[in-house]
């Protein structure tokens, strides 16, 4: 079997060590950041390498918290046992920074002898989620009350020869993991006393930051029926998942190239993940460690080579979808199906636009990403958000401007994704629904700071800024100086609340007057019918009166103009139609906005072959759709379906108080029940002729106050049943 081949040495350390832990100290810490020290190729890209160590204890602590930084994933196992698969976090906290583990081993450990065995993996390249420090290494730090282990000269370490990385093709540019090629007839190599690069916060790792998200879920290992095709085995998964490939297969002969893939290791005409494997002689087992993503594994070998076997590993973000949704029409049935899909395999690391092209955290798609958490995955979903909002702040250029995707190489500014960002839909919807209050007071000198590289014409119109790339959205007919427009506003709005939250009244103030002004200029826009700016040429844009009516900046007396045309256009793509649908309810068309996102999302939600939503409208190319199939702004619908069918959403920070304020919008029944941080909210309603009977579930520590049509009250924790007579 050649999953993993670890070499075990025995270096005695002694220790005598007791129960309980001292705060962790990186600068009082005697770990070094070791490597190889015996290697041409140390610092090459997609280098393996094993670190080892044994310590003789003569007790068991209660708690040994072992602090494991790497460039830039590991795999730990203590005695044998598998303590960690895949530790670490790509690189970016901020500019030069890396992240630590820390993890309770003390259940590893025993009386004796025990062994420590660490296999690294270093990408040794940049990419759109990831900033490599440029050096392989390990730092461990196991120090507790007399009991020290700690990486030193001390360990062992080797280059693993076995792995490399295949030709042509390789995986594009934005990704920073390779393909990985495992060769098991290489002989192992003899292991060397490491060299030690220096200590926490030392050149070049620079400052570590603790882990803040939960450590992988893992699903264990499953198989199923494989199904023949020439020189192809195919082993078919029940969804879209993140995934280690497992292979079994036995060779006469030896030295047998496999191939081994999934249908998402190309999108459109873009090449993802992949890995190889060669044989050794007989029978043997392989798990190639690098995550790919898709839903069917692929494996192609020689007529040699008699695949046994195609299992896998499952490992995703630590979260649970405590989310239910269902209702009297199965299109919207079928689309939170797979919606929350399409959610989940974009959450890892950071979120995602896509987990096979790019893996990259832009923050147009965490906006949206944020919103659906919030009325489906369990409240641990808050963490990777705090996460993301950290890193972009932290991230900030010198002339003030935001970038992403972050963390990352690419740094050009997108103006309307970094408004989206700091505005109502991103930072304040995050404080509203969590409470956090820390994470706002971090964020708001970043925020007023690039609300000051925006200024604002003689008519109050917000100036058209560039950027580095002004992409307003995938498809054709942007106004895009209107749409940075109504971002603004949207963005001013967002700082104002935050200034009120914090008590920087005259920053309110001064926020609400640019709002003003905005709206000013952004109404001198008004034609009569629609809102078009004046040196834009071509068909009038949906996405800008969509939000003109969702910044407020649209009056009610334009409301029948906007109604109307926007059920006579469709230029947004799947990312923009949720904002859209969002207006549509909010001029009080919730069922035309149901009719439009049923129609529109047609196509891709009864796609039979795919179990995640696109990119664009179609496949591939076609109608931007970008060749990926994973996209989960897409699913923007879910957070109109809870805050605006439903009408539930925080009126107070972390859900003190929140509103119950429902659109019935032609949905006959409907129930919807999802986590917030004071508990559980469930909401259903039933049509039955003319009279409507409404459920709702407040949890513990808040109220909500239902509104429907005249119909208005107060609702304490408990179940409670509304009936409206027609």
């Amino acid at each position: 079997m050649n999953k993993f081949l670890y070499i075990l040495l025995t270096i005695i350390f002694v220790s005598s060590c007791a129960a309980g832990t001292e705060t962790f100290d990186q600068n009082s810490s005697q770990a070094n950041w070791i490597t190889a020290s015996v290697s041409d190729s140390t610092d090459a890209p997609n280098t393996w390498m094993t670190f080892a160590k044994t310590v003789v204890l003569d007790k068991v602590p209660s708690e040994a918290i072992a602090r494991i930084g790497a460039d830039s994933k590991y795999w730990l196992k203590i005695n044998g046992q598998e303590v960690v698969f895949e530790g670490g976090l790509k690189r970016g906290p901020e500019p030069g920074a890396g992240y630590y583990d820390e993890i309770d081993v003390a259940e590893y450990l025993h009386v004796g002898e025990n062994t420590i065995d660490v296999l690294l993996w270093f990408f040794g390249k940049d990419g759109f989620s990831h900033v490599s420090s440029g050096k392989a290494g390990l730092i461990f730090s196991l120090e507790n009350n007399g009991l020290e282990v700690v990486s030193d000269s001390s360990w062992l370490c080797c280059v693993r020869p076995e792995y490399s990385t295949p030709g042509e093709p390789y995986p594009n540019y934005r990704l920073s993991e390779s393909n990985i090629r495992y060769d098991s007839t290489v002989p192992q190599p003899q292991m060397h006393n490491a060299k030690e690069l220096g200590t926490w916060g030392d050149a070049p790792f620079g400052k570590m930051l603790p882990r803040p998200i939960p450590m992988w879920k893992d699903f264990g290992i499953k198989t199923g029926e494989l199904i023949r095709k020439g020189d192809t085995t195919i082993l078919k998964l029940p969804y879209n998942m993140q995934m280690t490939p497992i292979i079994k297969v036995s060779d006469e002969v030896g030295g047998s190239l496999v191939h081994i893939q999934t249908d998402h290791s190309k999108s459109g005409k873009t090449h993802c993940i992949r890995a190889e494997y060669i044989t050794s002689k007989g029978e043997q087992t392989y798990e190639s460690l690098g995550w790919m993503n898709g839903q069917q594994i692929m494996v192609i070998a020689p007529e040699n080579v008699q695949v046994q076997e195609i299992s896998y590993r499952e490992t995703g973000y630590n979260t649970e979808l405590e989310g239910t949704f269902n209702c009297s029409d199965p299109f919207y049935n079928l689309f939170w199906e797979k919606a929350m899909r399409t959610l989940y395999v974009n959450m890892r690391d950071n979120f995602f636009d896509c987990p096979d092209r790019e893996r990259a955290q832009w923050w147009g798609d965490v906006v949206v990403l944020m919103g659906e958490c919030f009325y489906s995955y369990s409240t641990s979903t808050h963490a990777l958000m705090k996460k993301a909002i950290n890193e972009l702040c932290a991230h900030q250029a010198e002339d003030g401007t935001l970038h992403s995707p972050i963390p990352g190489v690419y740094t050009l500014e997108l103006p309307g994704q970094m408004l989206a960002s700091v505005g109502r839909y991103g930072f304040w919807n995050y404080y509203m629904n969590t409470g956090d209050l820390e994470t706002i007071r971090n964020a708001y000198p970043v925020v007023k700071r690039y609300l000051d590289v925006w200024e604002t014409d003689s008519t109050g119109l917000t100036v058209y800024r560039k950027g580095g790339w002004s992409w307003g959205d995938w498809g054709d007919n942007k106004d895009r100086a209107l749409i940075q427009a109504g971002w603004h506003h949207l963005a001013l709005e967002g700082a104002a609340s935050m200034a009120d939250a914090l008590g920087y009244k005259d920053d309110a103030e001064a926020f609400r007057a640019a709002m003003t002004k905005v709206a000013e200029g952004f109404n001198a826009c008004w034609t009569g019918t629609e809102y078009r700016h004046p040196d834009y040429d071509k068909l009038t844009d949906d996405r800008v009166q969509a939000l003109a009516v969702l910044a407020g900046i649209a009056g009610e007396d334009k409301y029948p103009q906007i109604i109307e045309f926007l059920k006579n256009t469709e230029h947004a793509s799947p990312y923009f139609e949720k904002y859209v649908m969002e207006a549509l309810f909010v001029m009080g068309e919730g069922e035309y906005a149901m009719e439009r996102c049923s129609r529109r999302f047609g196509e891709m939600v009864s796609h039979p072959d795919y179990t995640t939503l696109f990119e664009g409208w179609e496949i591939g190319s076609s109608k931007y759709g970008g060749g990926t199939t994973n996209h989960a702004w897409s699913g923007g619908a879910i957070t109109v379906i809870g805050a605006e069918l439903c009408g539930i959403k925080p009126i107070e920070p972390g859900y003190r108080k929140f509103e119950v304020r429902p659109q019935i919008a032609g949905m006959k029944e409907l129930s919807l029940e999802f986590p917030t941080v004071k508990g559980k909210v469930s909401y259903s309603h039933k049509v039955d002729g003319e009279d409507i009977k409404f459920t709702i579930s407040v949890p513990r520590g808040t109220k909500a106050h239902f509104i429907y049509h005249n119909v208005e009250k107060w609702l304490e924790a408990g179940t409670h049943e509304v009936v409206i007579k027609g």
